[in-house]
């Protein structure tokens, strides 16, 4: 024996149309579980959206704020680094080869301060005055000078 069912609820014992059983209502509690369902797919399909509008929205303030950074004339901070590390080991071989030059001028028995003593008979240049207290910062290009 089968027990067959539709929406209005004939079959349910009762006439389907205004009896007092589970088909009374708001059209069943089937109708009811799928007025959710669809609510709950729409709800779904709304996020989906906003999710959708969101990944848009930061593609193009990300594009924006690249833009400016590059009218700016800003830099990434890995090519900073690249930057400094390349003046720190710069800083490192000059610091080196003075000391290699020192070493190979005490050898030589030649003053730093006069260069090279002068063959007789040649002319020498006197070195340009240099301020003894001045100090270079790498931070200043101005002192580099």
């Amino acid at each position: 024996m089968t027990n067959t069912t539709n929406d209005t609820g004939a079959g349910m014992g009762g006439s389907g149309m205004g009896g007092s059983g589970m088909g009374a209502g708001m059209g069943g509690p089937g109708r009811r579980g799928r007025f959710f369902d669809d609510l709950a797919g729409m709800a779904g399909g709304a996020f989906s959206v906003m999710a959708g509008a969101r990944a848009e929205i930061e593609a193009a303030v990300k594009a924006q704020v690249e833009i400016v950074a590059q009218k700016l004339e800003l830099v990434r901070r890995e090519d900073l680094d690249a930057a400094l590390e390349v003046a720190r080991r710069s800083r490192e071989e000059s610091s080196a080869l003075a000391l290699r030059v020192e070493a190979l001028e005490s050898k030589l028995g030649v003053s730093p301060k006069h260069g090279a003593p002068a063959a007789e008979g040649s002319s020498s240049v006197e070195p340009a005055a240099v301020d003894p207290n001045a100090k270079e910062d790498p931070t200043d290009p101005a002192s580099l000078a």
